[in-house]
């Protein structure tokens, strides 16, 4: 279902439009019209397509779901896709937003689950004297939220950064801890938050690319509007380097966490090795008067047990004591 939303002199109306007749709300030159499909059918495309004269490859995009951000100029409109992301507890889930955007119209499709619109229509009402710009104030608008929420998102990634630090450089391993908590899966979720960010700097990097096409259209970003895309530029690229750094220091993390189990195998090692010396040389002592020769010297005297009993007690607690002065007991 397609619904409708007439702005006369960049203020809303009350006016419903049938999206078959919308040329009759454009021929006049006040007026700015908002046409929305949440999952659009075919039917829906196809009354689209007649209406705004929309390119079949268009139609063809909006039809396949996930499709990367980019922005595509046809002769007469616009083609947008975004993708707005809505922050949960302990997930980024992304969506998807389609748009086709003229002088004075926007054609919004949410596939479903589709994205909220309520704030970006809010600010389009808020400012009349921008709406009458056009679709530019339109666009500028819808790009300007789903950067914002981008923007948000990043922080929260730059807080859990540095929760992770602490975690990396602490010496808890996962698992249960004294006082009953589970210890979380530091590698796990280093590994998972750097897909997140990557993810997110996928979303954002073609907006940046779509910002530039964008301001080449000056009927699209009329000169009054130019502030406000240098503005949301300045955003994106903001998210992108912060993602890029944010990554980066991600990486180095995993570096360290990685080096962190290389030394702790070689404690292990040590620790190992130094307890196998300890019980090595008691075996050899014991292991030569093991052979059984019948002529061996020591045999017959009444003092060779307890004297090779002393010597392999001696001979172990020297080596264990050479070995915890160098640290490796």
């Amino acid at each position: 279902m397609i619904t409708s939303r007439v702005f006369v002199a960049g203020r809303a109306s009350d006016e419903q439009v049938d999206p078959a007749s919308a040329h009759d709300v454009l021929a006049r030159d006040d007026t700015f019209l908002w046409l929305d499909a949440i999952d659009p059918t075919d039917d829906d495309l196809a009354v689209l397509q007649e209406t705004f004269g929309l390119h079949p490859l268009t139609i063809e995009d909006v039809k396949h779901q996930h499709q990367r951000p980019k922005v595509e100029i046809f002769a007469n409109y616009v083609f947008v896709v975004l993708r707005p992301i809505e922050l949960t507890d302990g997930d980024m889930i992304e969506k998807e937003l389609h748009a086709f955007v003229g002088r004075r119209f926007i054609v919004t499709l949410r596939p479903a689950p589709p994205c909220d619109m309520s704030e970006i229509s809010s600010r389009w009402e808020r400012q009349p004297e921008l709406l009458r710009e056009g679709g530019g104030y339109a666009i500028y608008v819808l790009i300007d939220e789903v950067v914002d929420d981008y923007l948000s998102a990043v922080e929260r990634f730059e807080d859990d950064v540095d929760t992770l630090e602490d975690e990396v450089f602490s010496d808890q391993e996962p698992g249960a801890r004294d006082d009953g908590q589970e210890v979380p899966d530091v590698q796990q979720h280093l590994f998972r938050l750097k897909r997140e960010v990557v993810r997110l700097r996928r979303f954002a990097m073609p907006v940046r690319q779509g910002l530039d096409l964008i301001q080449e259209r000056p009927e699209i970003a009329t000169s009054p509007l130019g502030p406000y895309f240098r503005d949301v530029m300045d955003h994106v690229i903001r998210v992108v380097e912060l993602a890029d750094n944010i990554r980066d220091l991600l990486t180095s993390l995993l570096e360290v966490r990685v080096a962190q189990a290389a030394n702790r195998l070689n404690e292990i090692m040590k620790r190992v090795t130094s307890w196998g010396a300890v019980i090595l040389v008691p075996t050899l002592i014991a292991g030569v008067y093991g052979m059984n020769f019948r002529h061996m010297p020591e045999l017959t005297w009444q003092l060779g047990y307890p004297l090779a009993l002393i010597t392999m007690f001696a001979t172990a607690a020297g080596v264990w004591w050479f070995f915890k002065r160098k640290d490796w007991l």
